[in-house]
């Protein structure tokens, strides 16, 4: 965290002092008044300058871009960043060449990964957030799949009258199952065994 101590004759005159030398605004720091100062007799004699600590507070959306982007980094993969934030949800849009290698099998390396900038984002932060680490639709066309896979799944169930299990998943990725089965009125969904290996059973 950045900080300095400033002065100034009066303590607006101090905090803008602080500003000015960390290239910032009121709304991104923290003032803590050391001494108040004293204007003294006719505004000279025996006045006492005014001491301020100020701190730049910390940008939990700008920290959790800088480490996913090492992340990023260190699995050799060249992407673009793309951040989007919405009230208290962040999307991390990537696109790259190898863009393959970070989305992996199922998503199991894109899952893993907003695992990882979710915790990050939220460490030691005043606001929580949560997160979407998306790579070129991957997302939406994840979701498509899963909604199709219920569906056949759910026939499946009916067809021969027995329970379905579908392989384990995230919780998010549950959720898309779960909400395209509530329509389904034959059928009945819950979840099933320990993170990470919990899986949805559909029942007729």
């Amino acid at each position: 965290m950045r900080e300095i101590t400033a002065s100034g004759q009066t303590v607006d005159e101090a905090v803008q002092s602080a500003l000015e030398q960390l290239d910032t605004t009121r709304d991104h720091v923290e003032v803590e008044v050391i001494d108040e100062g004293r204007k003294g007799l006719l505004g000279v004699f025996g006045s006492k300058r005014a001491f301020v600590k100020v701190s730049v507070l910390k940008n939990q959306v700008e920290e959790a871009e800088t480490f996913l982007k090492e992340v990023i980094q260190n699995m050799n993969v060249e992407a673009e960043v793309s951040t989007t934030v919405v009230e208290n949800h962040v999307t991390f849009d990537l696109s790259g060449e190898k863009i393959a290698v970070l989305i992996g099998k199922r998503g199991q390396t894109l899952n893993a990964i907003q695992y990882l900038v979710q915790l990050a984002i939220n460490k030691d932060g005043s606001q929580y957030y949560s997160v979407t680490v998306d790579a070129e639709g991957y997302r939406e066309r994840r979701k498509e799949t899963l909604e199709a896979l219920a569906n056949k799944m759910a026939d499946k169930a009916l067809s021969y009258d027995k329970e379905v299990a579908l392989e384990p998943m995230p919780a998010f990725e549950r959720k898309i199952i779960h909400n395209v089965l509530q329509q389904n009125s034959r059928v009945s969904t819950h979840s099933d065994g320990a993170e990470p290996h919990r899986r949805i059973i559909i029942t007729p």
